[in-house]
């Protein structure tokens, strides 16, 4: 039986008839978790808490910076000083926001070993990661467990997202079956982001989940989505035959390939105060191309065997076969994530 003040908190959305009351209590059963409390998950939180969800896990392995607040709109310039992990801010922030919602911020790094048991017993996850090594993880152990997850990226002015409902709708993997290799694609921390960018992304994804948690799934866009809000470009690449084509190795051959490999490894150096990140799989960096796209971020230098970059304190030794070593960090965490900002998945 619902209080009255369930009805006034959220009177507006239940005048909304896409929710309505029905709607809204289905919300408030329903479990999610975000996955990253960066730029777009700040904005799934948000959006996700003040809707009424009644479960929310918040998964994140890294700190509040300063660079995080032109665009990560949970955290406070206090956060920052004080450098509180971003779940932890996170969950202070949905306490304070909705204390209805039952919310729990984990501070950990997603990988192999972690990640069912992260999203194990949940109606949805939402994906605010920053690389593509985690969300062909996220697409496995989804497509696995059988839980729909909402792909989303953002780099620069534009962005994708996709929603894929495990064999109801084609995944990751049916569309981008090779992962893009370490250093060949732009991030945030070599290319920037635009904060409208990643609200038009994020909120896009947000209310694709709340559609699924409120029992409207036959309102999904049922594409992927493209957009660049700086270029004006707005694209939907309809996805209707994909999953027919039975080529897919996750949907069809339920290969799990993501979660039976280790993922990055990340070794504490003794002696040398740095650690050292390898690739999960064999590929050959294009050294030339990652030191142009590293310039504008730091100090880089590129020869044959490797590109040498500097920012602040951190400098990173990044090799032809995607090796790294990170001077100035010691925790195995911070260090791919670094990694994950400056080269990539």
């Amino acid at each position: 039986m619902e209080s009255d003040g369930f009805f006034e908190r959220y009177s507006r959305q239940i005048l909304f008839s896409g929710i309505a009351a029905e709607g809204q209590r289905q919300l408030r059963a329903a479990t999610a978790v975000v996955i990253g409390a960066g730029a777009l998950g700040a904005v799934h939180v948000e959006t996700l808490a003040r809707a009424g969800i009644g479960r929310l896990r918040i998964v994140d392995r890294d700190v509040v910076e300063v660079t995080n607040l032109h665009r990560q709109i949970l955290y406070t310039e206090a956060d920052a000083i004080e450098g509180i992990p971003k779940a932890v801010a996170a969950e202070r922030r949905v306490k304070a926001v909705n204390s209805d919602v039952e919310v729990i911020g984990i501070v950990e790094d997603v990988n192999a070993l972690s990640i069912e048991r992260l999203i194990d017993g949940v109606d949805l996850v939402l994906d605010a990661t920053d690389n593509f090594e985690t969300r062909y993880l996220i697409n496995d152990a989804s497509a696995k467990l059988g839980i729909p997850w909402v792909y989303g990226a953002v780099v620069g002015g534009g962005g994708a997202t996709m929603t894929v409902r495990p064999g109801l709708t084609p995944c990751l993997r049916c569309l981008f079956e090779v992962m893009p290799a370490p250093g060949s694609a732009p991030t945030c921390d070599t290319a920037g982001v635009a904060l409208p960018a990643v609200a038009v992304i994020a909120s896009i994804q947000a209310a694709e989940a709340i559609k699924l948690l409120s029992g409207r799934p036959e309102l999904l866009h049922g594409g992927l989505l493209q957009f660049d809000v700086w270029e004006n470009r707005w694209v939907r690449i309809g996805l209707d035959g994909v999953l027919e084509r039975g080529d897919c190795p996750v949907c069809h051959r339920r290969q799990f390939e993501f979660l039976e490999t280790p993922g990055q490894h990340a070794t504490t150096l003794c002696g040398r105060g740095a650690v050292q990140v390898t690739s999960s799989r064999p590929v050959r960096l294009e050294l030339t191309g990652l030191a142009d796209r590293l310039r504008p971020s730091g100090d880089v230098s590129v020869n044959a065997h490797l590109v040498r970059f500097r920012t602040g304190e951190i400098e990173m030794t990044i090799f032809a076969d995607a090796r790294c070593i990170i001077k100035g960090v010691t925790d195995p965490a911070a260090a791919r994530s670094l990694y994950a900002r400056f080269v990539g998945a």
